[in-house]
């Protein structure tokens, strides 16, 4: 699958430190500022068009829309002019028009044409905040402010011919999307929240299990007997079958599930946590496998959706909100390890001890 990349340079680029915070900030400002030199997704690949589509990142209105050559745009969602967001507009030529007055704005975000005076000097001042923006894993990601270069999470998988891919709805969840990802590492509460899908009430004890540090995060291999077959399916499994989870974690919000199943096949989940603001999430989740390439697909979304909907009703009721890095606020025991070491790493890209998302 070929991937459309559109990089702005960064002359070009209106970092939001000179243009301002967003307006209705939910971030501590440190916060807000460690968290947008990041890569995040706002949409699906087949959502963006050459019409406008409005998101909403970290605080930010962003609206991204596709050029004639497939890359994709993405700008603070404002004109300058009179303040009216610009996915209310339309796409012509590569050029995003205003509703209110038919500003035309190029792709590098030069404002170049205003109707009411077509041979009048532009102000300066009529330039849209542009943000970086590409295509991976069907999905459209932002990054807010350039500090240089930052790769995306991996997963090779996703382009691999010997995986299918996966695509489920994206699910938007009213807490941090720390608190997500933190929950989506925990390996202790299979037995509890998950005894609908796939957990075992009678199987709750975690193995010890290594967690081991990576330019981007860290990787934790977890191997127990609790299944990852959905009830029903369990004995599609030999009796003594050990379950491999390697849960590889790229900071901020992004951690890959690969679980073994008997036989060797592999199963893939990019769990990424995107911040539309301090305490909303939208979740995106590609999956693939290289196993049972021939089943429907619709009872892997279902899976998937029930698991996800056992974990946001959890999710949700977390108190306090944020998560909280100060690794005295709450209490720890062994199998909680990879979440320890989440917080260690949030911590180290310069977020506050009271972290807001």
């Amino acid at each position: 699958m070929a991937t459309q990349t559109s990089f702005v340079p960064s002359s070009t680029l209106t970092a939001p430190q000179a243009a301002g915070l967003p307006r209705d900030l939910t971030f501590a400002e440190s916060d807000w500022r460690a968290l947008a030199v990041f890569w995040y997704p706002v949409a699906f690949s087949r959502e963006v068009t050459n019409a406008p589509y409005a998101a909403r990142l970290l605080d930010e209105r962003v609206v991204v829309y596709r050029l004639s050559d497939g890359t994709i745009t993405a700008a603070r969602d404002i004109c300058f002019h009179r303040g009216v967001p610009l996915s209310l507009g339309h796409v012509e030529g590569d050029e995003i028009v205003c509703r209110y007055h038919g500003l035309r704005y190029a792709p590098d975000g030069r404002c170049v044409c205003i109707p009411a005076h077509p041979n009048g000097a532009i102000s300066p001042r009529l330039h849209l905040q542009m943000f970086q923006a590409q295509e991976r894993y069907g999905l459209v990601w932002v990054r807010m402010v350039d500090d240089g270069p930052r790769p995306l999470p991996e997963m090779t998988e996703w382009e691999d011919p010997d995986y299918i891919q996966v695509l489920p709805d994206a699910t938007d969840i009213n807490a941090a999307a720390g608190r997500q990802v933190e929950g989506f590492l925990d390996v202790s509460h299979f037995a509890f929240v998950h005894k609908e899908s796939f957990g075992e009430p009678d199987n709750p004890v975690v193995p010890d299990y290594p967690v081991t540090r990576t330019p981007h995060g860290f990787v934790a291999d977890y191997i127990s007997s609790v299944s990852n077959y959905a009830h029903g399916f369990k004995h599609l499994a030999p009796p003594d079958f050990m379950w491999h989870r390697r849960f590889e974690v790229f900071l901020p919000f992004t951690a890959k599930l690969t679980v073994t199943f008997p036989g060797g096949g592999k199963l893939q989940i990019l769990n990424i946590a995107s911040p539309i603001a301090a305490r909303k999430t939208r979740l995106f989740v590609p999956i693939c496998r290289n196993f049972d390439k021939d089943a429907a697909l619709q009872a892997t979304l279902d899976f998937n959706y029930q698991v996800f909907a056992e974990d946001i009703a959890i999710v949700e009721k977390q108190f306090p909100e944020d998560l909280p890095l100060d690794l005295h606020a709450e209490a720890h025991f062994p199998a909680d390890r990879s979440s320890i070491t989440y917080r260690k790493g949030l911590m180290a890209l310069g977020l506050g001890r009271s972290y807001t998302a």
